[in-house]
C-alpha cells in the first residue's frame, strides 16, 4: 500500500485534528464575520478564546494558549487597534496590566460562544449525545497527555 493512499483513507491524529482545528475556525470566524466582526484572524483565538470578562494578564493569556508572550502581545496589540480589547492597570498589581475585553470584545464573546454551543450541538445531534460526549472525554485527555509530553520533553 502506497503511504498516501494509506494516509488518505487513515489519517493519523494530527492530520484529524488539524482539520478538526481548521474546520471550526472557518465556520467561526466566518460565521463572526458575516455577525459584523471582521478583521479578526484565527490566531486572535489565542487571545480572544482565554480572555476573562473582567480581564486577564498577557503572561496567563500566553500560558493558557500555550503561546509565547511576545506572540501574545503582538495579537494584543492588533485585537487593540481593531477596538476588541483595552489594557488596563491590574488592581492587585499596579506594575501589571490586563487585558479587558471592550463592549465589542463583549459582544465577539458572547457571539462566540453561541456559535460554538451550535457547532457542537450540530455534531452531538449527528452522533448522538453519548458518543459526542465520549469523544469530547477522550479528545480532552489526549490533548492533556500530549501536551504533558511537551513540558516533559520541551
Amino acid at each position: 500500500m502506497r503511504r498516501g493512499i494509506h494516509r488518505e483513507h487513515h489519517p493519523d491524529l494530527g492530520i484529524l485534528s488539524a482539520r478538526l482545528l481548521f474546520a471550526v475556525q472557518d465556520e467561526l470566524f466566518g460565521t463572526l464575520a458575516e455577525q459584523g466582526h471582521t478583521g479578526l484572524r484565527p490566531q486572535h483565538g489565542a487571545v480572544l478564546a482565554y480572555l476573562d470578562v473582567e480581564g486577564t494578564r498577557a503572561t496567563d493569556l500566553a500560558r493558557r494558549s500555550n503561546q509565547h508572550k511576545q506572540v501574545i502581545g503582538k495579537l494584543v496589540d492588533e485585537l487593540e487597534a481593531l477596538g476588541y480589547v483595552e489594557r488596563r492597570p491590574d488592581p492587585d498589581d499596579r506594575r501589571a496590566k490586563l487585558v479587558v475585553p471592550t463592549e465589542r470584545g463583549l459582544d465577539q464573546m458572547t457571539r462566540s460562544d453561541a456559535i460554538m454551543a451550535g457547532l457542537e450541538q450540530r455534531h452531538a445531534q449527528a452522533v448522538g449525545a453519548e458518543v459526542y460526549a465520549e469523544f469530547k472525554r477522550v479528545l480532552h485527555e489526549v490533548a492533556l497527555r500530549q501536551r504533558s509530553w511537551r513540558d516533559d520533553h520541551g
